[in-house]
């Protein structure tokens, strides 16, 4: 069989057959049994976090390839600690960007991921975490993150039998808007979260606590509310950003 008879014989395998969809309640991995390159995919609900590092193509001109690489690995280490510390599941190294998954839909989960966000910012941007510094002897790190909550469809991609030529596809919403507001971030609001993400919050990541002239104490809501900046699927939508960071006391 020629190579483009068998590229069109699967590929109408792939449109003409049905496709399974099963509900799991975890994420998904490379390794899972129930995933093949059949028309098959595991769908689930998470809160899903994409940080984006910016200037990468200014780092890679101004620095040797090798510094590069300890650039990158720098920042991959420090987003994948942290994550795997509050219940997130990383599952896409994709150039300068990384997709993290916290699984289910409750404010514990969503509070977890949004927790995430701020300790990264602190990390990767305040200068006491001490490796901003250690960074900013090549570079400062800049970057933008997005947060967004919803159903996930994962599929297995590639050719099998080819242990380099896999990987793993995401599907929906929850992965597309998250990346979409970790494009609109910049500093110093490094974070910004979809309404839903806002509005399911415990109040420990949505308030700090001020004090007024008299003494009298109350919550200040750390989120700024953005409207009319953020067209998705046709629509405009809000979402809510903040320049909040949390440092490492209660981790």
């Amino acid at each position: 069989m020629s190579l483009k008879d068998d590229i069109n014989e699967k590929v109408k395998e792939i449109i003409d057959n049905n496709f399974t969809v099963e509900k799991v309640s975890y994420i998904p991995d490379i390794a899972d049994t129930k995933l093949t390159f059949g028309n098959k995919g595991l769908k689930f609900e998470a809160t899903v976090l994409n940080i984006d590092m910016r200037g990468s193509t200014s780092i890679l001109n101004k620095h040797n390839r090798s510094t590069v690489a300890k650039i990158h690995m720098a920042y991959f280490h420090t987003i994948v600690k942290i994550a795997s510390k509050l219940g997130g599941h990383v599952r896409s190294f994709n150039g300068d960007s990384m997709l993290v998954f916290f699984p289910g839909t409750t404010k514990t989960t969503l509070s977890n991921a949004v927790k995430t966000a701020m300790h990264l910012k602190y990390m990767l941007n305040d200068s006491s975490s001490g490796i901003n510094t250690l960074l900013a002897k090549y570079s400062e790190i800049d970057f933008g993150i997005g947060l967004h909550d919803g159903e996930i469809l994962c599929t297995k991609i590639g050719v099998g039998g080819e242990s380099n030529n896999k990987g793993l596809f995401w599907a929906g919403n929850a992965v597309n808007k998250a990346v979409k507001l970790s494009d609109k971030a910049k500093s110093p609001d490094h974070i910004l979260i979809s309404e839903f993400v806002y509005n399911n919050l415990t109040d420990e990541v949505k308030f700090d606590e001020k004090e007024d002239n008299w003494g009298n104490k109350y919550n200040h809501d750390i989120w700024t509310k953005v409207t009319l900046d953020f067209e998705y699927n046709g629509t405009n939508e809000n979402y809510y950003k903040t320049s909040y960071h949390w440092t490492f006391t209660d981790l």
